[in-house]
């Protein structure tokens, strides 16, 4: 099956009980058992509920993996997913790694004796460079949040597996439809299921996908001992989000391309980032490894007064945190996803005061464009 069909038809998308056309929210805790012997496939709504197993079952297709787990949260997949490694292990880390990232290495996993080194990822050398003796993962974002940096995952994939390191990729900003790191030789793929492929603003859920089978036993166990789970409504609600997800993400990509090229010709702009742009200096390794740019772009401007009046006075795209809603939604990266960053690192980063990121919706480009030019006078 083709991506498209795949979201309609891929997993358990009837019931299997009723024929239903999408798979019902069993609300429940726990269920009867027959046998002291034998039990059924369901015995606690922890471990395993019907409604989160079509989910996964949904993902791990989609990102051709062998097993899907879904959480509460982006957050708890990348953390519940982080405990497969051990006190004395150490990571590589890109640079500008989502701040919620950042603060759960720097300020728990590095008390639980597991140490980060972060890097700038768009060089394979500096990953390598950084490989330590006691180096169990390398932990990807590409594009990047917020500067939409290029990693080459497949080089990095190879790296790692000559090392007998793991691969972790979160692609929240590309979903499976725009790229899949399990087919480029990464091993675990993370996801904020809350952005792009819910779409709609009105679930908090992550994912966590891979290809190795053993590797999965391990996630398994601890999703299942650490119980950060997706709930069955939030379940059915992410997996209805998912099956729009291709027209959804054509749209707003489409929107995005003629926006940026806007942005870029206003004397307010001093740069844009989007893998899209000929001149973005990834774009050439992020055509070779992904279907399309995304909806999700960053822009600096000429002053933090511009900032403040584009980001106050912006009327259809919502000033908020998250992304990847039917909504544009702007955001400010310094106040919003990499706060827990502290100043000087921020700046280190390139995460300045007068950047802005911009997640495109399915509002007409035209009326975005519009808005924009209001706002920032």
């Amino acid at each position: 099956m083709k991506f498209a069909t795949k979201l309609i038809h891929g997993g358990q998308t009837v019931d299997p009980r009723t024929g239903a056309l999408g798979m019902p929210i069993y609300q429940t805790s726990t269920f009867r058992q027959q046998s002291v012997d034998s039990f059924g496939k369901y015995d606690y709504a922890r471990s395993d509920n019907p409604s989160r197993e079509a989910l996964e079952e949904a993902m791990a297709q989609l990102e051709g993996g062998t097993r899907g787990f879904a959480f509460a949260s982006g957050m708890a997949a990348i953390t519940s997913t982080l405990l497969i490694f051990s006190a004395g292990d150490h990571l590589v880390v890109c640079d500008d790694v989502y701040g919620g990232t950042y603060r759960a290495l720097t300020g728990v996993f590095n008390r639980l004796g597991i140490q980060s080194t972060f890097v700038d990822a768009t060089s394979v050398e500096a990953i390598a460079a950084a490989i330590r003796p006691e180096t169990r993962g390398i932990y990807l974002e590409t594009p990047s949040n917020p500067l939409l940096k290029v990693t080459d995952l497949k080089a990095v994939a190879e790296l790692a597996r000559s090392r007998g390191i793991i691969t972790l990729v979160d692609n929240t900003f590309m979903t499976p439809y725009l790229q899949r790191p399990l087919e480029l030789g990464c091993d675990i793929v993370l996801h904020s299921g809350t952005k792009f492929l819910s779409g709609h603003s009105d679930v908090i859920c992550g994912f966590a996908v891979v290809a190795d089978i053993d590797l999965g036993n391990r996630i398994r166990y601890i999703q299942n001992g650490f119980g950060a789970i997706l709930g069955p409504h939030d379940s059915f609600l992410a997996q209805r989000g998912i099956k729009t997800l291709k027209v959804r993400m054509d749209q707003a990509q489409g929107s995005t391309q003629k926006i940026v090229q806007w942005l870029g010709e206003q004397k307010q702009v001093r740069a844009v980032h989007y893998p899209g742009l000929a001149g973005h200096p990834g774009h050439g390794v992020h055509g070779s490894q992904a279907d399309g740019p995304g909806a999700v772009f960053s822009f600096e401007l000429d002053s933090f007064q511009t900032t403040k009046r584009l980001l106050e006075g912006s009327r259809l795209s919502a000033f908020a945190v998250s992304l990847g809603g039917v909504e544009s939604i702007i955001s400010y990266p310094a106040r919003m996803s990499h706060a827990a960053v502290p100043p000087a690192e921020r700046a280190r980063k390139g995460i300045t005061d007068t950047l802005v990121r911009l997640s495109v919706g399915l509002e007409d480009p035209d009326d975005l464009i519009a808005d924009l030019a209001r706002a920032m006078g």
